[in-house]
């Protein structure tokens, strides 16, 4: 199947995002997801793993972070890091996201969200691996925080099937969350 993977992009959405009780906010950049979530990335055969954040303090962040590993120290002592980093592309919003792979593959993306809770427009991983095979350009958008607001919810295509185990309890990181989906859809 790996031939079949370019065509899958993901996107880690730092804004905008919902807390906890609801409210539209702006989160942080972690170093973890950013270095996890390549690594992921990079094992499963995702082609570009954007981050969305408008924040020029993140920003600077993330640009020094991909800096050290990709040109700096960690780029030598650490090789297999400066390859998963090598994946990542720094993006002010969503809508620059999808115009970028919109460009790049001459078509729009299928917008596939992903949340912890079922929503309407539900695919199974089956469906999206069906669709993965037959090379359609697809962009899994994930959220951090309590997850994706429902404006980005809205302009999806479809969202897939949560993530879950066999308890009532369900808020994983976003870094495991992103491994889980990534298996699903793209192991051999």
């Amino acid at each position: 199947m790996s031939s079949n993977q370019s065509c899958v992009d993901i996107v880690l959405v730092h804004y905008p995002v919902i807390n906890k009780i609801g409210e539209v906010i702006g989160s942080a950049v972690t170093n973890l997801d950013l270095h996890d979530i390549a690594r992921a990335s990079a094992t499963y055969g995702v082609d570009n793993y954007y981050i969305v954040t408008p924040y020029e303090d993140q920003q600077k962040l993330v640009t020094e972070i991909l800096e050290h590993w990709k040109t700096g120290h960690g780029a030598t002592y650490n090789p297999a890091r400066k390859e998963a980093l090598a994946k990542v592309t720094l993006a002010t919003t969503l809508d620059e996201v999808i115009d970028s792979i919109t460009s790049k593959r001459n078509v729009r993306p299928l917008l596939l969200t992903t949340s912890a809770k079922e929503q309407e427009k539900t695919l199974s991983y089956e469906v999206v691996r069906d669709k993965i095979q037959q090379n359609e350009a697809l962009l899994l958008l994930f959220g951090t925080a309590h997850g994706l607001t429902s404006e980005v919810m809205e302009m999806a295509d479809f969202s897939l099937m949560p993530v879950g185990g066999n308890t009532g309890y369900n808020h994983l990181s976003v870094r495991s969350a992103v491994s889980i989906v990534l298996d699903r859809l793209l192991s051999v």
